[in-house]
Order: structure tokens, then sequence, then C-alpha cells
């Protein structure tokens, strides 16, 4: 790979990086905001103890554990670009001693 195409790359993972870590931090506020949510549900089911409260707190739950596995993917992908990042500028402190 040129240096001039490892630059190109370097410089569209840190963009995607970047846009990574955006929207972790935007799924880290939804996240709390749903798993408040789901705990809020969870009372009120176990003081109601109705169906119907028992499935609003299974959905809430759901909810909230779709959002964890979101930002755990958000998260893994960021630590695959980092990776890859940290290869990139490796081969570019090659190529320049």
């Amino acid at each position: 790979m040129s240096r001039r195409q490892v630059e190109r790359r370097l410089t569209e993972v840190g963009r995607r990086i970047r846009e990574l870590r955006e929207e972790l931090q935007v799924a880290d506020e939804q996240l709390a905001h749903l798993a408040d949510a789901a705990d809020d549900a969870r009372l009120r089911s176990l003081v109601s103890e109705t169906p119907v409260s028992d499935r609003e707190h299974r959905e809430a739950a759901r909810h909230a554990d779709a959002m964890r596995n979101h930002r755990a993917s958000v998260a893994e992908e960021i630590a695959r670009l980092e990776a890859a990042q940290d290869e990139l500028l490796d081969r570019l402190t090659a190529e320049t001693r």
C-alpha cells in the first residue's frame, strides 16, 4: 500500500471512529433512559401484579437489552477501527524510516 493510500485510509478510519464515538455517546444516553424505564416498569409490575404491567415490564426490558447490544456492537467496532488505525500508523512510520 502506498503512502498516499495509507494516509487516505487513516483519514477515513479517523472519521469513522469520530462518528462511532458520537453514536456511542447517544447510545449511552438512550441506554440510561431505557434502563430507568425498565426499572420503573419492573417496580410497577411487582406492585400491581397484573398481566398488563408484566407485559410492559418485559417490553421495556427488551428495549433496554436491545440498546445494550447495540452499544456493545458500536464499542466493538470502535475497538476494531482503532486497531486498524494503529496498524496503518505503524505502516506509515515504517515507510518514513
